[in-house]
């Protein structure tokens, strides 16, 4: 009898896996359904190894973009919509123009439909969709509305896309006058410095305290640059892997979250991220339990994504959802009391949307606001900088013309 891979989730919100004897695919998610859990993806054991190299070498060279999936979301949508089979759709939509790497993740979907298996198998298998993303699809395929979760998916895409590509338009100027500050100070101590040192010892001089560390933070750089870049790079590469560790990670989301207009930020964007994500699981179909745990995986703040195991636990105990988040202090009080406004009229998804709407328009005020005061922030240190380097080489010019009369 072959043996099959499961990933399920309980009536608890937790993720399982594990491995199953049985006559077919079909049967391990009946086997699973009839022991409270809800199955996310079945797939016979060799096929779901190969299929885990080929993600890993996907997410690696070919991760789909935001635009990408929006696009790809809304044609299927649309295709659905007017009328034509899921295989023929998957087919229009890998031949009809669409990125290379769109095509041939659709290739291989269309390839397992046809096989046999469920669309939201065929997306959970490969790499680059969000976790929700087969969790809709597998609603709106047993609710026969597969067309409309997709045509939701894609509006869900394009706001997430959206909200992203804003926070991301608003780092590119001050990280412009980052790079430029650290290449002026580079190019003023290894090329302007080192000229005014020549000059300095020919004349003698006792060279004033200012000037004698700027050349001693010139002959540094000079001789010791590689350690800098060395030093650079081991620093990005412990934090990138400082993160994978829990504590650690945990320590760092906690600190972002204290800082000043930065923790205001981040808590904006995550009610946003939330509020959407959970309006558009609960639209179409999903658990409340399930989609809580679906949305915990979407938070990029480990502290919160804490929070929300504490509302996954109020729910098994009765307590709805605005009273635990409330109590948990990790969103702002106005997102907390609209929420119990829709709990509390049955419009409950009608006012996470409303609310992701609402902080959307927030975060757009919060980034304005951080660069009013970034900006200038940047250029008053960039100009400090750049001024105390040459105050204290004309120190040192004017102490040598001093000796020289």
């Amino acid at each position: 009898m072959p043996v099959f891979r499961y990933r399920a989730l309980t009536e608890g919100g937790e993720v399982v896996e594990g491995e199953m004897e049985a006559v077919s695919g079909e049967a391990v998610a009946t086997r699973l359904q009839t022991t409270r859990h809800f199955p996310i993806h079945v797939e016979p054991r060799r096929a779901a190894n190969a299929a885990t190299r080929e993600a890993r070498l996907g997410a690696l060279f070919g991760r789909m973009s935001g635009r990408d999936l929006a696009t790809f979301t809304r044609e299927l949508a649309t295709l659905l919509g007017a009328g034509l089979p899921l295989d023929r759709a998957l087919e229009v939509v890998a031949s009809a123009g669409a990125a290379p790497r769109v095509a041939r993740r659709t290739e291989r979907m269309l390839a397992r439909v046809r096989g046999g298996q469920t669309f939201a198998a065929a997306l959970e298998a490969e790499p680059g969709f969000p976790r929700l993303y087969p969790a809709m699809v597998r609603a709106g395929e047993a609710s026969g509305s597969l067309d409309t979760v997709l045509a939701r998916l894609a509006d869900y895409v394009d706001k997430a896309r959206e909200l992203r590509d804003t926070v991301i338009t608003a780092m590119i100027y001050p990280a412009i006058l980052v790079a430029v500050a650290v290449i002026s100070l580079v190019v003023l101590l290894t090329q302007v410095v080192p000229r005014f040192r020549e000059l300095f010892a020919d004349a003698g001089a006792t060279l004033p305290l200012a000037t004698r560390i700027v050349i001693a933070a010139s002959d540094w750089l000079s001789s010791f640059w590689w350690a800098v870049l060395l030093g650079a790079a081991a620093g990005v590469v412990g934090l990138v892997l400082g993160l994978r560790v829990p504590a650690i990670r945990l320590a760092w989301d906690r600190m972002l979250l204290a800082l000043p207009l930065v923790g205001g930020l981040m808590r904006r964007l995550e009610v946003a991220r939330f509020a959407r994500t959970l309006a558009t699981l609960l639209a179409n179909g999903v658990v409340m339990v399930t989609a809580l745990a679906i949305v915990r995986e979407t938070m990029g703040n480990t502290v919160i994504a804490g929070g929300v195991d504490r509302l996954i636990e109020g729910l098994k105990e009765g307590r709805g959802l605005a009273g635990p988040l409330a109590k948990a202090g990790l969103f702002p009080d106005m997102a907390s009391h609209m929420i119990r406004v829709g709990e509390e009229t049955g419009q409950l998804e009608a006012m996470l949307a409303k609310v992701a709407e609402a902080y959307d328009r927030e975060v757009a005020v919060a980034i304005r606001r951080l660069l009013a005061l970034l900006e200038p922030a940047l250029i008053l240190t960039l100009g400090l900088v750049i001024a105390g380097i040459i105050i204290a080489v004309l120190l040192a010019v004017l102490s040598v013309n001093d000796l020289a009369f």
